[in-house]
């Protein structure tokens, strides 16, 4: 079955609605109409909007009618949702349909007495929605064990109660009740960018489009509220003397008798925490299999992490889980940083994925240049820091099942992680990286890249595009190793580590840029040592490319001023690309495409040297902790007019973004 384990239950009496179904099937009722007056994109798109759990995946038959075997409930939602019982669509779904036509018709409804005001709020939101393509990630688990859809079961448990911990730390759950009951599409707006806020290129940065009438804006829940009514609150909180304990990733600051103090997480979020901790071990003790001894020593060993705040062993469990030793891929901790203005509290998520034994091919072909890979980078770096010995996971493949918290991002995914970010484990090199191998395969988004890709290189550049996986999967694979290799997060320039001597923002980027510039350089050492072909080779570089422009298009910084990590990379590396000569734009080329004038040009033979002196730059100052020139670096092509920034933008927006979905069948 369709399974939403948060929201599903029977809403109709068993009775009647047996009844009713068999009155339906004698009289040939709304199950025998065409249900064809909506196309199924506009069905999908309309369902976002009225925040419908509802989810046309194909029109498998092609009678452009949707059908109950082409319909699935997601996850995520909440309410209680069923729309197909013994084969055939439940009275719920027919109501649900007629509103769907109704939305595809006139959307967002009547107007009538609403001000101006209130008319273009509602428009802004149907926008921001309207940007996001629900993209279905759907896990057939109706094969695995029953010990096994018991674990997955107290996982979904276990990432409802990780989302309410994410709503909490983004300031979401605070400001809930303010969405109005009735605006079916600020409540969807709401539930999908975690908060009120847009989150589309454009109307992200527009106070106008909000859930909540009146825009007003999210307060973290890491820091005091009255605090950051002072927009340099991050810089203020710097400057203190306890600043190294206040910025402690695993800690909320509070006000304690006038005092800032850091709070452990398990103290500031008790309750959660600890329902978290019961889901673990249940899950621990239901998972009787007996080849999965490494995942449930993680279960117990996360389940305490969440009782006492230290993550250290949890970390430990995880890194020794690997392809051989579990079918299952989870992580379930505070993590990222990227979320917050300040960049130095971790978000709860969890990723729960099964694994993808191919990566064993990549593993083997790469895992005897692991430690040439730190030395070279070593050697680019320059001193004061010195090569250390290696031995991180080359990259797992992870089909997801869920995101939860952090991990489920209202527009796009994830593709790569390298974790954990802090620890003995990160700190030795003992961390585990992974590559999403099951998003953005689907045809629709294939497509869409295609089109964003011709419309801004020349012929020859998109001669070496290609819609296959394999060039995006290998800059993941390197992108996630080089953030395991030469100075990390942890690395240390006088006794201070990078979010200190960088503050968190910058340091957050330059981790990025060091990654990203990784995966283009390292290309170079597998394409000599005959580990990838000559087009693999060319398609990677291209891929990348791509991939920059896709972020450089969602603009360099957040509405409350905070840099955008990925976005400020790509502008660094093209921006630089194009000083170097390597990539080159001429506004008077015509596009691969045919109709757009404007196209770059990639010039294969000098992108190894060029990417060679960007990455010793990049890493050299990660190494000498030069805030200086990496303030420089970003202010010359983040803010200043290297790239043809609002053409890439133009571009790139011309098409809808990903918005991830969930369901899943066992």
């Amino acid at each position: 079955m369709n399974l939403n384990l948060s929201t599903f239950s029977a809403t109709i009496p068993a009775l009647a609605l047996a009844t009713l179904v068999f009155a339906l099937a004698c009289t040939g009722g709304p199950n025998r109409d065409g249900h064809d007056a909506v196309a199924r994109h506009d069905f999908n798109r309309a369902a976002v909007r009225l925040n419908l759990p509802l989810f046309w995946v194909a029109d498998e038959d092609q009678d452009s009618a949707v059908s109950p075997a082409e319909v699935v409930s997601l996850l995520f939602y909440g309410g209680e949702w069923r729309w197909v019982v013994d084969g055939r669509f439940t009275p719920e779904f027919e109501e649900a349909y007629g509103r769907i036509v109704k939305e595809a018709a006139q959307p967002g409804g009547s107007e009538d007495g609403l001000d101006a005001a209130e008319r273009e709020r509602r428009r802004l939101v149907r926008e921001d929605l309207d940007y996001g393509i629900a993209t279905l990630v759907r896990s057939d688990l109706t094969t695995l064990p029953e010990d096994h859809r018991t674990f997955v079961r107290h996982m979904l448990q276990a990432a409802n109660l990780i989302d309410k911990l994410y709503a909490r730390q983004v300031g979401a759950a605070a400001m809930a009740d303010q969405v109005g009951e009735m605006d079916l599409a600020g409540q969807s707006l709401f539930r999908r960018n975690w908060g009120p806020r847009g989150a589309a290129p454009g109307t992200d940065l527009n106070p106008a489009c909000s859930a909540i009438p009146g825009g007003p804006k999210p307060l973290v829940d890491p820091y005091p509220a009255a605090m950051q009514e002072n927009e340099d609150f991050c810089a203020r909180l710097e400057g203190l003397p306890n600043a190294e304990e206040l910025f402690d990733p695993f800690t909320a600051v509070r006000e304690v008798d006038g005092q800032l103090v850091a709070v452990p997480y398990n103290d500031a979020y008790p309750i959660l925490m600890g329902a978290i901790a019961t889901e673990l071990t249940a899950a621990a003790d239901a998972l009787s299999d007996p080849e999965e001894e490494a995942l449930r020593s993680y279960l117990r060993a996360a389940a305490q992490s969440f009782t006492d705040n230290d993550w250290a062993p949890a970390d430990e469990a995880w890194a020794a889980m690997n392809v051989q030793n579990s079918r299952w891929y989870l992580r379930i901790a505070p993590d990222e940083v990227y979320w917050e203005p300040c960049s130095q509290k971790a978000g709860f998520h969890l990723t729960l994925a099964l694994i993808n034994r191919d990566s064993l091919t990549w593993q083997e072909r790469l895992t005897p240049v692991r430690q040439e890979t730190e030395d070279r980078l070593s050697f680019v770096s320059g001193p004061p820091y010195s090569a250390r010995e290696v031995a991180f996971h080359l990259p797992d493949f992870i089909d997801i099942v869920v995101n939860a918290g952090d991990d489920r991002d209202p527009l796009g995914a994830t593709i790569g992680q390298s974790l954990p970010n802090w620890g003995p484990v990160a700190n030795e090199g003992r961390g585990r990286t992974v590559a999403m191998t099951n998003l953005y395969t689907d045809a629709d988004s294939a497509a869409i890249r295609r089109a964003q890709a011709e419309s801004l290189l020349d012929a020859a550049t998109m001669a070496h595009y290609t819609d296959g996986p394999e060039p995006g999967l290998l800059g993941t694979i390197l992108h996630e190793a080089t953030h395991n290799l030469g100075p990390s997060h942890e690395y240390e320039v006088g006794g201070r580590t990078d979010s200190v001597l960088f503050g968190g923002g910058l340091a957050s980027t330059l981790d990025e840029l060091k990654a990203q510039t990784g995966a283009l350089w390292y290309l170079e050492m597998l394409h000599s040592r005959g580990l990838i072909s000559a087009e693999l080779y060319r398609q990677s570089y291209v891929d990348a490319l791509i991939w920059a422009f896709g972020h450089i298009s969602r603009g360099m910084y957040t509405a409350t001023g905070q840099r955008k990590a990925y976005s400020q990379l790509a502008a660094i590396q093209v921006g630089y690309l194009l000083e170097d000569g390597a990539l080159a734009f001429d506004p008077d080329a015509i596009a691969a495409n045919g109709d757009d004038h404007g196209a770059f040009h990639i010039d294969f033979e000098r992108m190894p040297a060029a990417i060679e002196k960007m990455m010793g730059l990049v890493a050299g100052i990660k190494a000498r902790g030069d805030r200086e020139r990496a303030e420089e670096l970003a202010a010359g092509m983040v803010d200043g007019e290297a790239v043809p920034q609002a053409l890439i933008t133009e571009r790139m927006l011309r098409h809808p973004k990903a918005n991830f979905v969930y369901s899943i069948d066992m």
